[in-house]
């Protein structure tokens, strides 16, 4: 896996900090399941990839991993195996479709499905052993505010909430935002609508949900909370269509309306966030 991840020179230790350079780290997550998150997460990566960036997802829901369905991959070792020291990190990482890299949790990993202070010094472990290695790595953390994905999330220097039209997604991404705010502090959380009817809805929603935020949760004087609308991803059939074939979108359909706002918002997150490491 040489070609993945370079094994670490003795100057370069594993553990090293920090780990949040700017834009390298980058927690997609969600209020709720069944938002698209993992499917924008790998079809994001892809996107990146496509521009030249060294690319890498980890798949951070621990409990209910599902990155490696959607990608279908069939991996022999996993983060979990890395967790209990059967496995070396590099063995782990495995190449995608779609030109980047993954490391996939394993399915129902109950024992890391609380913030205990083995999983937190593995998490530590795992993301100081990988940040120096890639231009870019996605987090695809679990849905919720539980204690294991707010760890996940403030370990990345952006936050990306995905989210749909409807009320109960909306509810629960105000819920998200909220916490983030007022446990980690973010200022700034970037916004990516899915599965809308017409364009311009997800901007209008995330101006709504900025004035509900503006309105009920208090911030120090000087450091106001700001949702930053990143784009819509359409309701587009060939979305099922890919998911159904356990493919990327943005391989099976790359001129589609879903896969070509996924490319936009590639792009944005270039120009706006990411720092290149070359």
């Amino acid at each position: 896996m040489a070609d993945v991840l370079p094994p670490p020179t003795p100057s370069e230790a594993p553990a090293s900090l920090p780990l949040k350079p700017i834009g390298k780290v980058i927690a997609i997550t969600s209020g709720k399941g069944g938002v698209g998150k993992t499917f924008v997460s790998a079809n994001l990566a892809a996107a990146l990839a496509k521009l030249g960036l060294r690319v890498l997802v980890l798949d951070a829901d621990l409990g209910l991993a599902n990155l490696d369905v959607v990608l279908n991959l069939y991996p022999k070792t996993t983060l979990h195996d890395v967790f209990t020291g059967k496995a070396k990190l590099e063995d782990a990482i495995v190449r995608a479709p779609g030109g980047f890299s993954v490391l996939l949790a394993g399915s129902g990993m109950v024992e890391y499905s609380r913030l205990t202070p083995e999983v937190r010094d593995d998490f530590l472990r795992i993301m100081g052993g990988l940040v120096p290695h890639y231009d870019v790595v996605l987090l695809d953390t679990g849905a919720g505010i539980s204690d294991v994905v707010l760890f996940a999330v403030s370990l990345a220097s952006e936050v990306i909430v995905v989210a749909t039209p409807e009320p109960t997604s909306l509810t629960d991404a105000y819920a998200t935002v909220k916490v983030l705010v007022g446990q980690q502090k973010r200022q700034t959380i970037r916004m990516v609508i899915n599965q809308t009817a017409r364009l311009g809805d997800g901007r209008a929603i995330t101006v709504q949900l900025q004035q509900v935020l503006d309105r009920f949760v208090p911030t120090a004087p000087g450091h106001p909370i700001k949702l930053v609308h990143m784009g819509d991803i359409p309701a587009d059939p060939a979305v099922r269509q890919a998911i159904m074939r356990r493919q990327l979108l943005m391989q099976a359909t790359p001129g589609c309306p879903a896969a070509m706002a996924i490319s936009q918002l590639a792009l944005k997150l270039e120009e706006s966030v990411i720092t290149r490491s070359r």
